[in-house]
């Protein structure tokens, strides 16, 4: 299939390609990877009248860390560059660990994470794993910006905060403290799919050894990317046993409201939900000692 006609601008400039989206609001789309919207133009899902290409902007493809352990990523920063870089496995290990199981390397070498955050796929990994690890969004306009969080982005399928003439511009994902434990998993028919369910930890364990913090997320779970808070507080204060993670996991079953697929039953993924929070919070757990 082809797509409808469209105007295609490709700027060297930020703040050029903003005046673009101002000028033409809804009916103009940014163009990153273009991994997500260009099969949508092909089917004539997405049909915009202007292709705001961003590819040109050098200022756009960055990755690096800030004074206070602020991980900063510019939206033309691809996919695989972040999952091989080696201060992200180290730093941020839940984030290289999900972006593994994103797709394939042929879609992660093109492919944009903030792109994939823009389309918000509630059964995609990167949404989920962006609210475990607390993250925040630069949107950037014509003469301003506005920070947002990751918990506020997501509004429902494919739909977020963005305004018609504002750009994700920036992801910034803080530093995680001392004595933190991540975990990301998930079950897919086949690799590369879109998880039938999938569960983001963060755990953190106090002086004592017993749980001082806790964030828990799943995809695929719901409309938007869920975050299971009683589940999550329900651990505050355990020494993380196995019987502590049997009890999220209960609570977990009745924050969820998966919506099944072609490949599993609401009640089926509620099960693999119950797993892997099990197995995800054990690994969090450990790691975090």
């Amino acid at each position: 299939m082809k797509p409808a006609p469209f105007a295609w601008h490709a700027p060297d400039e930020l703040e050029a390609a903003l005046a673009l989206k101002a000028e033409h609001g809804g009916e103009a789309r940014f163009l990153a990877g273009g991994q997500s919207l260009v099969p949508a133009m092909n089917f004539r899902v997405a049909q915009p009248a202007v292709l705001v290409d961003l590819n040109r902007i050098a200022t756009l493809d960055t990755l690096g860390f800030t004074a206070d352990g602020t991980l900063v990523i510019g939206a033309m920063c691809r996919y695989r560059r972040i999952e091989r870089d080696a201060d992200v496995a180290r730093r941020l290990p839940m984030l290289a660990e999900a972006l593994a199981e994103v797709a394939h390397p042929q879609i992660r070498t093109r492919g944009t994470l903030a792109g994939n955050l823009c389309h918000a796929d509630p059964a995609s990994e990167m949404p989920a794993v962006m609210l475990a690890l607390a993250a925040r969004f630069l949107l950037r306009r014509k003469g301003g910006e506005r920070l947002v969080a990751a918990r506020d982005f997501f509004l429902g399928p494919l739909a977020t905060a963005l305004a018609e003439d504002e750009m994700l511009a920036e992801i910034h994902i803080p530093a995680l403290p001392p004595g933190s434990g991540t975990a990301f998993l998930e079950v897919a028919r086949r690799r590369g799919d879109y998880a039938m369910m999938g569960v983001a930890a963060v755990l953190r364990r106090g002086a004592d050894g017993r749980c001082a913090a806790a964030r828990l997320t799943l995809c695929s779970a719901g409309p938007v990317p869920l975050a299971a808070d009683r589940a999550a507080s329900s651990l505050l204060g355990t020494r993380l046993t196995a019987g502590d993670f049997a009890a999220a996991a209960a609570l977990v079953g009745a924050e969820i409201d998966p919506m099944g697929s072609v490949q599993a039953s609401p009640a089926y993924q509620r099960h693999l939900a119950g797993v892997l929070v099990t197995r995800a919070l054990s690994l969090a757990a450990e790691r975090a000692a």
